[in-house]
């Protein structure tokens, strides 16, 4: 991961702009990375949106795309399980209506334990790596571990064993368990990228990271940018 796509960085300059960059952008330079995505397309019309949705198959997520909305959920800007074409139509007309509106981010809908994996850099410690227990939770229990990149496989295990939601990932109540293994190979690559693209970025989050027994998706991410100055 070390030589680096030429297109992520394409694509990191065209954000600058805005200072951050945009979901859909986000998500292709995860996937560039060998990280696994949900199906996914920025609708520009609602015919889009509707041939898209049917195309992957309902439910489907719908999403706000708008360089000067960070905070999706924060304006509802996200809606879950749509079901139907007529679903659709009211989520494209409630996101065409906001500010400065790009598109819709239409996403196939993935199962999983939400979990949080994010990145910063510290002006004196350099690129910190999390992981915790994720989605909308994560503000009110802090179930998270820090720790210095790069991490190496056992500095991934570590980390995921000391959660203190860990029995959520170990098949609780007879549920399937996470593939432990695997969610530690991604700590390990996300923390080489972080790391390779330390000049650049300010943060990055990925929340929620869908995990299940035979995948873990990158379900919403966000990476902020370095402001020129800085770099």
């Amino acid at each position: 991961m070390t030589n680096l796509n030429p297109k992520i960085f394409q694509i990191i300059e065209a954000s600058r702009k805005y200072g951050w960059v945009l979901e859909s952008d986000a998500k292709q330079i995860f996937s560039l990375l060998g990280f696994a995505v949900p199906r996914f397309t920025v609708a520009k019309t609602l015919d889009d949106a509707l041939q898209f949705a049917n195309k992957i198959g309902y439910p489907v997520v719908a999403k706000i795309v708008s360089p000067l909305i960070l905070h999706k959920s924060d304006v509802g800007g996200v809606i879950v399980g749509i079901a139907d074409d007529k679903g659709m139509a009211a989520a494209f007309q409630r996101f065409s209506s906001m500010n400065s509106f790009v598109g819709v981010l239409v996403d196939e809908m993935i199962s999983g334990i939400e979990l949080i994996v994010g990145a910063k850099i510290d002006f004196q410690f350099g690129p910190m790596v999390l992981v915790g227990i994720g989605g909308t939770s994560v503000e009110i229990y802090h179930d998270i571990i820090l720790k210095m990149a790069p991490l190496s496989r056992q500095d991934g295990l570590t980390m995921i064993r000391s959660l203190k939601g860990y029995k959520l990932l170990d098949g609780y109540r007879g549920a399937e368990p996470v593939d432990i293994e695997k969610l530690a190979d991604i700590l390990v690559n996300f923390s080489t990228m972080v790391m390779a693209l330390k000049d650049e970025i300010e943060s990055v989050d990925i929340n929620p990271l869908l995990c299940s027994a035979g995948q873990c998706v990158i379900a919403d991410a966000r990476i902020i940018l370095k402001k020129i100055k800085e770099r």
